[in-house]
C-alpha cells in the first residue's frame, strides 16, 4: 500500500500531466483557429510586399497575383503555370534560370492558390486557362510558350485548346494532364468537406515533402507550405480542382496537337511516385508520339528543383538557348 507521501507524489504528477495535456489542446486549438483565418481583400493585397517585378491586377474573377520579368521587351514571353495546391513560387528557380538567360518570364497564382483570390466558383481547367489568357490580354501578350507543372500541365493544355493561335510552345513538366480521370459526378462542395480537409491542416505540410525524391535538401518546405493554410477559400479550391478534373477534354486536346506546328516537350523525375509515368506511357505514346521527351535523373516530383543543372540543360536544348 503506498504511503500518503506517495500517494500526493502521484496526484501532484497526474495533475501535472493533465496542465500539460490541457495546454497541448489549447495550444493545438490556438493554432487550429489560423486556419482560413485570412480574406483575400484590399487590406490583404496591401500587405503584401510587392517587389518591382510583381504585382496584382484584377480579371473576371478576381485579383491575380504576378510576376514579370520586363513589360517593356515581352513580345513572347515563357509563361509558367504552377500545379494543384503550391502557388508560384514552386517556379522560383526556373523563373531565375530564364531570367537570367534575357528572356521575358511570367508566372502566377491561380485563383485559390498563393496570393490570388478565392472566388467561389467551379475550380475548372476552363477556369485557369481563361485567368492565364485574361492576364496575357492584359499585359498586352498576344503569344507565348506554356510551361506546366504537374496540373498546371492540365491548365497549359486546356488553353492550347481554347487558343492554339496564341500557344509557341508547350512544355509539360511531371504533368497529371495524361492521366485517366473522370469529372465527379456532384462537383459541388459542401462545409462538410470542407471542414473535414481543414481538420486534415496540420498534416498537409509534411505531405509536401514527398514530392522529392530526397526531402532532405529541402528541410523548410513544409513550412513554406504551411503559410498557405491562413487563407480562408483554400481547402474548397482544392476539393472543387479534384472534383472538377476530367480527362475527356485533355485527351481531344492532345491529339490534335500532333497536327498542329506547336512543339511539344515532356520532362520528368526518373523517381516520381506522385504521377507515375508508366501508369500513362502507352497513352502519351498513342497522343503525342512527336513529342521531345526527357528524364531528369535523380528526381521525384519536381525535377527543376531536385536536378536543376540536368533540367536547365534540358531547357537551354530546347529553348536553343545560349
Amino acid at each position: 500500500m503506498l504511503g500518503r507521501d506517495s500517494v500526493n507524489a502521484v496526484r501532484n504528477t497526474l495533475k501535472s500531466l493533465a496542465l500539460l495535456l490541457l495546454a497541448g489542446c489549447l495550444a493545438s486549438a490556438m493554432a487550429n483557429d489560423h486556419f482560413e483565418s485570412v480574406v483575400k481583400d484590399a487590406e490583404f493585397r496591401t500587405s503584401v510586399d510587392l517587389a518591382p517585378d510583381e504585382g496584382f491586377i484584377e480579371l473576371s474573377e478576381g485579383y491575380t497575383y504576378y510576376r514579370m520579368t520586363d513589360r517593356e521587351a515581352c513580345d513572347t514571353p515563357d509563361v509558367l503555370v504552377h500545379g494543384f495546391s503550391v502557388p508560384s513560387y514552386i517556379w522560383e528557380p526556373t523563373y531565375d534560370f530564364l531570367a537570367d538567360k534575357g528572356r521575358c518570364v511570367i508566372m502566377l497564382d491561380l485563383y485559390g492558390r498563393g496570393f490570388s483570390d478565392n472566388p467561389d466558383v467551379a475550380y475548372t481547367d476552363t477556369l485557369f486557362a481563361t485567368q492565364v489568357l485574361e492576364l496575357l490580354d492584359a499585359l498586352g501578350v498576344e503569344r507565348a510558350s506554356f510551361f506546366g507543372l504537374s496540373n498546371g500541365g492540365r491548365v497549359v493544355s486546356q488553353i492550347a485548346g481554347f487558343a492554339p493561335e496564341r500557344v509557341m510552345r508547350l512544355v509539360y513538366v511531371a504533368s497529371s494532364g495524361f492521366r485517366d480521370v473522370t469529372r465527379a459526378a456532384d462537383t459541388s462542395v459542401s462545409q462538410e468537406e470542407i471542414d473535414e480537409l481543414i481538420g486534415k491542416y496540420p498534416e498537409l505540410p509534411a505531405g509536401q515533402l514527398s514530392d522529392f525524391k530526397d526531402p532532405t535538401n529541402f528541410q523548410d518546405w513544409d513550412d513554406k507550405y504551411a503559410e498557405l493554410l491562413v487563407h480562408k477559400g483554400f481547402a474548397r479550391a482544392l476539393i472543387s480542382t479534384r472534383k472538377n478534373h476530367d480527362s475527356a477534354e485533355l485527351d481531344r486536346i492532345h491529339a490534335s496537337l500532333q497536327t498542329s506546328d506547336i512543339p511539344v516537350t515532356t520532362i520528368w523525375g526518373d523517381s516520381d511516385t506522385v504521377v507515375v509515368y508508366a501508369d500513362f506511357a502507352d497513352k502519351i505514346e498513342r497522343l503525342l508520339p512527336k513529342r521531345q521527351e526527357f528524364f531528369v535523373e535523380n528526381a521525384g516530383h519536381l525535377p527543376h528543383m531536385e536536378n536543376p543543372g540536368r533540367f536547365e540543360t534540358i531547357l537551354s536544348d530546347v529553348l536553343t538557348l545560349e
